[in-house]
């Protein structure tokens, strides 16, 4: 069965994923690649969207995975050292791994450390693509540092399975599958130019769309704003708190019109939340259709958001104390991956 996140529209576009359907039909190699740029130590729940997704596509296709961190990039766009950003990638790929990827097929890797193994194909990248070409793609102007006009052929490498020679071979030409969130696009879109100049696959892309931050839809989930998010590393008491008095609500200005118009559910962010972490088809169902009639009121479907990001978030925490910084070192080593097809890797 399709992922309810599939069903119910999260990820919602793609680019060429009916190639990678059709090359799992016909036994045909192809691999997973997504990332995190490192900008706080601790991921929120919009961060976890893509990751989760990428793990349930591991899982069904049982093919090899790739994860960027990007902390070069952090480093050329945040007010940070290098060494900070280094440091929070490490504590970024914790939660990574947390969420159950396996290691047998899985490797994860920081910019600074990996970059000399696809700098082969970062320079070919490169050279395809135009400082006015990027100008116009990413909003670069004379002030940018240099470095961010480099950084998108680092994103755009590993899109290609001859950056991995340990796990495809220096020669290869496999296709790629990237899981990530709508604002990634343009990264994508410019690999997919690039690609048949330099002989290769296209990067095949399927997006979500973002998770609204807890003021509403028309907000984001921030890192530096703790009310805007509902973060990893909450505690119960920050959970129920942050989801009782910052939550948007769908409800009504009184009971009694609330129960005469109903709870609109197309702004209501604890529906919304539940959308995305209530997997119980007919559980959501149940809720929508109490608040939306204007049966049960904010209260009551807060407090059922609330039940469903405890376990969630207490699920998370009880994996994540498993995660030592030996254990992302073991993700980290240059070695070879298992996975299904890999007798058809040459």
């Amino acid at each position: 069965m399709p992922h309810a996140w599939l069903r119910r529209g999260l990820f919602f576009s793609h680019r060429s994923f009916n190639e990678i359907l059709d090359a799992y039909e016909k036994k045909k190699p192809f691999f997973l690649y997504t990332g995190r740029g490192p900008s706080s130590e601790a991921l929120h729940l919009g961060h976890m969207v893509p990751f989760l997704f990428t793990k349930w596509l591991q899982d069904v296709f049982d093919v090899p995975l790739v994860i960027q961190l990007t902390d070069d990039e952090k480093f050329l766009w945040k007010d940070m050292t290098l060494e900070e950003s280094q440091h929070m990638a490490i504590e970024n790929a914790k939660d990574i791994i947390a969420c159950g990827f396996d290691i047998k097929k899985t490797f994860i890797f920081r910019d600074t450390d990996y970059l000399g193994h696809m700098y082969t194909n970062v320079l070919k990248i490169q050279k395809c693509v135009t400082a006015n070409q990027v100008k116009a793609i990413f909003g670069f102007d004379g002030s940018s540092n240099i470095g961010k006009y480099m950084y998108p052929a680092i994103q755009a490498a590993p899109s290609f399975s001859s950056s991995f020679a340990h796990i495809f071979g220096m020669n290869s030409n496999y296709m790629c599958l990237v899981p990530c969130a709508i604002d990634q696009d343009p990264f994508f879109r410019m690999t997919r130019d690039v690609a048949p100049r330099l002989h290769l696959e296209k990067p095949a892309v399927i997006h979500s769309k973002f998770t609204w931050g807890l003021q509403g839809p028309e907000s984001k989930m921030s890192a530096s704003i703790p009310t805007s998010a509902i973060f990893v590393t909450d505690t119960p008491q920050e959970v129920e708190y942050k989801v009782k008095h910052h939550a948007f609500s769908g409800g009504r200005d009184t009971m009694k019109e609330h129960k005469e118009k109903g709870g609109n559910l197309e702004v209501d962010v604890p529906y919304h939340y539940l959308s995305v972490l209530e997997f119980d088809d007919a559980k959501l169902k149940y809720i929508g259709d109490e608040f939306g009639s204007g049966r049960m009121g904010s209260a009551w479907i807060k407090n059922e958001l609330i039940k469903v990001l405890l376990e969630f978030v207490g699920v998370h925490q009880r994996a994540r104390k498993e995660i030592t910084d030996e254990v992302v070192f073991e993700y980290m080593k240059i070695r070879p991956l298992e996975f299904r097809f890999k007798s058809q890797i040459k």
